[in-house]
């Protein structure tokens, strides 16, 4: 009992608020060689409750970004321009061209969002291969090492799978039509010549940032875990980290 109760203060401590790191570092070094020497059945209990934990994360991340306006509805991730391009568009719209500018960076956002569900396979191999010593990498490793631990483990093959799709998708929605009507219309101004006009590779800048957006909601599922019981809504989870 004594021994499941420190697995379970420790393994609750991972989803603890950034305050505590000083604290979870300390008691870190008394608990991990105790930790250490736990059965295969208590290892294997930690190891569960932190692939449900991860599993339950990274599908309310993917689903969150997947949905329509999942980027360009949200503030904190929607994938605007780039700033060598961004005077460009600031120019066009000054002129008259504002919607050729925003039809550009709505069909950005609704690329990474067609992209997105793909990251789910990558995220559930990387579960599955999770060892314990990831596991207590990611006890002890800060209030966001979940989501470096993923970032880690998948970003480049993530980069590889999406890259196709977005391009794809951009494709569909019309981003390479946009882009090259709103270079088109800039073109045309009299400052372009002296300005220079602009270039960028859609398919990598828009691939990177759709990345970018999903490792940032990602972390921001981990905090809710971290911190709310309400997002607990397992048994596992509820059992390992506490609450109802």
């Amino acid at each position: 009992m004594q021994r499941i109760l420190c697995l379970s203060f420790m393994t609750l401590l991972f989803f603890t608020t950034p305050s505590l790191a000083g604290v979870l570092e300390d008691l870190s070094r008394e608990m991990l060689p105790s930790l250490q020497s736990q059965s295969t059945l208590d290892n294997a209990t930690v190891v569960k409750g932190l692939k449900e934990a991860l599993a339950t994360g990274t599908e309310r991340a993917v689903t969150q970004v997947a949905r329509t306006d999942g980027y360009f509805g949200n503030q904190l991730i929607k994938i605007l321009l780039p700033a060598k391009l961004q005077k460009a568009a600031d120019l066009l719209g000054s002129v008259g061209y504002r919607k050729e500018v925003d039809e550009l960076v709505l069909s950005m956002n609704r690329a990474a969002e067609r992209a997105a569900p793909k990251a789910a396979g990558f995220f559930g191999d990387a579960i599955r291969q999770m060892t314990f010593e990831d596991a207590r990498g990611i006890l002890t490793g800060g209030d966001t090492a979940a989501t470096k631990f993923f970032e880690k483990k998948t970003r480049a093959k993530l980069f590889d799978a999406f890259k196709p799709t977005v391009s794809e998708s951009m494709g569909q929605v019309g981003t390479a039509r946009a882009y090259k009507d709103m270079i088109g219309k800039y073109d045309q101004l009299p400052l372009a010549a002296m300005l220079g006009t602009p270039s960028l590779d859609l398919d990598e800048y828009v691939t990177n940032k759709a990345l970018d957006g999903l490792f940032s909601v990602l972390g921001q599922e981990e905090q809710k875990i971290r911190t709310n019981p309400a997002a607990r809504t397992t048994d596992i989870l509820r059992t390992v980290f506490g609450g109802r």
